[in-house]
């Protein structure tokens, strides 16, 4: 009795100097832990300062989408046009088409290459060769270095009718030779898989990040049991990427109305704009390089391409929340 009321004594002691230790720390002015710490301070002034320039100053122009926009009277001194440009554009003939490229063109890259990090982060895990596991990381990370410039320059000559690599195999098979960059019904299949080449390696490194948090004691219990490496793969390291995976995914799902811009951009042409074509580019093309620059209706459909991303993003984290149980917040 008299060693447990010793024991209890002592718990009270230290739960009290903790107590005390907290209200010392928080009596501490924000001033003086900013002079204390103002290394780490200093290192938050550069991003918080782009935050705020490039994130949320331009909000401010957000603004325009709901007024006749003219450069000479300015922001504040256009007339209000309320729902006028958000009308507009869903009554519009390009509304519905815009709508299915951009979803579909999303939704294929989503399905087609959302898995193949996590594929190649588990098998990188399961070498053993480490010379073998690097040189594979250092060849998939390289293609995220190149321009998106360069890749769409690459897919240029791979794939031109009368000197392309592409064109020259299928030669071989008594095949003419294919404009495969003017024909729409290549357009997604080219963008999708050469950007599943561009990303993957880059992609995986959150995965393999992920992985090194699992205990090499649960794997050693897992082969002592007479586990596969296929049942450990499943089992064991599945489940400690799934978190990571989850909010990668819930991320992806509220962009679904933005894919690449430039990439998009730079793969249009003439003959496969039926497809090519998404809000993205149209955005670009009637709000800056049209003759007659339409900024108020260019800021009202990027604005609802927003809300649209926004509602998804929280619809997408109430799911994986409720079924998952891992979300953003």
């Amino acid at each position: 009795m008299t060693t447990s009321t010793e024991a209890e004594a002592r718990s009270s002691v230290r739960t009290a100097a903790h107590k005390r230790t907290r209200t010392a720390k928080n009596a501490v002015g924000l001033g003086l832990r900013m002079r204390r710490n103002w290394q780490l301070y200093a290192m938050l002034a550069l991003p918080l300062l782009w935050l705020a320039i490039f994130a949320y100053w331009p909000m401010y122009g957000v603004i325009i989408a709901f007024k006749d926009y003219n450069v000479v009277s300015g922001i504040w001194g256009s007339p209000w046009a309320g729902m006028k440009y958000f009308d507009r554009f869903v009554e519009s003939y390009q509304f519905w088409r815009l709508i299915k490229n951009t979803v579909y063109l999303h939704v294929y890259e989503l399905v087609a290459t959302f898995p193949l990090p996590i594929i190649l982060a588990l098998c990188l895990n399961t070498v053993r060769k480490k010379w073998f596991s690097r040189s594979t990381q250092l060849i998939t990370y390289a293609p995220h270095f190149i321009s998106t410039v360069v890749v769409v320059g690459l897919l240029v000559v791979l794939t031109s009718p009368n000197t392309g690599v592409t064109n020259k195999l299928i030669g071989l098979f008594g095949f003419g030779p294919a404009n495969l960059m003017g024909d729409s019904g290549m357009f997604r299949h080219l963008y999708v898989w050469s950007g599943a080449w561009q990303t993957m390696g880059f992609a995986a490194i959150i995965y393999l990040a992920a992985l090194t948090s699992v205990p090499p004691e649960l794997h050693e219990a897992a082969i002592v049991d007479g586990a596969s490496r296929l049942r450990r793969i499943w089992h064991i390291d599945l489940p400690a990427i799934v978190p990571v995976a989850v909010i990668l995914l819930i991320l992806n799902i509220g962009s679904i109305l933005s894919v690449g811009f430039e990439k998009v951009l730079l793969m249009q042409n003439s003959l496969n704009l039926d497809v090519a074509e998404v809000i993205d580019t149209y955005v670009y093309k009637i709000g800056l390089a049209s003759s007659v620059p339409q900024f108020s209706y260019a800021t009202a459909i990027g604005l609802f391409r927003s809300m649209i991303g926004l509602v998804l993003l929280v619809l997408a984290n109430t799911f994986a929340r409720r079924f998952a149980r891992s979300s953003l917040w």
